[in-house]
């Protein structure tokens, strides 16, 4: 694999896990070194409904990227980002991609297109263009949810058909590798998941999971996936498959330790709050390093 740094520009919270500080552990435990861009410093993730910090801007996050250039330390294997909550941030986004990829131009580089989830955006809708024209056309690897899925491709996703359209879709930007981290299209009980790698001579491999439901309102999940399927994929290359499997695998076993915590900490009968349902992250190295595959990928 030879030497895997990743450049992680994300959300930093001082308490908790998202963002980076979701993103970063698994990534060392699994190999790679990690530098980090803060998109913002926040006391704790939103959901606690009480929240102070700072959030950098797009002159400030060019001036820390130069700062890196100047020095000859932006080379990188791997360029991971997530929630991006400005226009600005996001072009100045788009600019550091285009000069990563000069400087190392077989750099991967993981996008998780956070823009919102069940039919409602979180972030400014001028970003949705953004996403399309500048950013995604330079992703390797993508991972929307299926809301994020449908507006990035203007597919409704009702089946497994549509699923894959959207995917297609997807590849025809140049993007490698999509995978929507989650759909609805399951029973009551299970999520799917989709993989889709594009082989070129209009060869594609895909892949659906069958991703048990974990009752539960958890932050950082979707920033865990991205980071593991950056470090799972670049682990098995040649296998979407299995570097799916591993990547689901553990965060279920990760969500099921988090939970069974939760419910300790509020006691019988209670539901558990945003600091109970903080990701077990240390307390699950082992299922990051060497996930049991309960969960597997099903050719489609």
């Amino acid at each position: 694999m030879g030497d895997s740094k990743v450049l992680s520009i994300q959300s930093h919270v001082v308490h908790g896990y998202v963002g980076n500080r979701s993103a970063t552990f698994p990534l060392q435990v699994l190999g790679f070194d990690v530098d980090v861009i803060n998109s913002v410093q926040f006391s704790n993730h939103t959901e606690y409904g009480k929240w102070k910090g700072q959030i950098l801007n797009a002159t400030e996050l060019w001036d820390l990227y130069e700062g890196l250039r100047e020095n000859n330390l932006h080379e990188y294997s791997h360029l991971l980002t997530g929630y991006v909550g400005s226009e600005s941030f996001l072009h100045c986004i788009s600019r550091v991609i285009r000069s990563l990829k000069e400087t190392n131009p077989n750099l991967i580089y993981v996008c998780d297109p956070v823009m919102g989830d069940n039919g409602i955006m979180y972030v400014p809708k001028e970003l949705l263009p953004i996403y399309r024209e500048e950013v995604i056309p330079l992703a390797d690897i993508i991972t929307p949810n299926q809301f994020e899925a449908e507006i990035l491709t203007d597919v409704k996703i009702v089946d497994e058909k549509s699923a894959i359209e959207a995917m297609d879709i997807l590849h025809s930007k140049g993007i490698k590798t999509v995978v929507i981290s989650s759909s609805e299209l399951g029973s009551g009980e299970f999520l799917i998941g989709y993989g889709s790698v594009n082989l070129g001579d209009g060869k594609k491999q895909r892949i659906k999971l069958e991703i048990p439901r974990v009752e539960a309102a958890f932050v950082g999940t979707g920033d865990l996936f991205a980071s593991l399927l950056l470090a799972w994929t670049s682990h098995h290359p040649d296998s979407l498959s299995l570097a799916c499997e591993k990547t689901i695998s553990s965060i279920q076993n990760i969500l099921k330790r988090t939970i069974a915590h939760a419910r300790k900490l509020a006691g019988e009968g209670k539901s558990p709050n945003s600091a109970q349902l903080e990701l077990r992250l240390v307390q699950s190295k082992h299922d990051i390093e060497n996930p049991s595959c309960q969960i597997k990928a099903i050719s489609i």
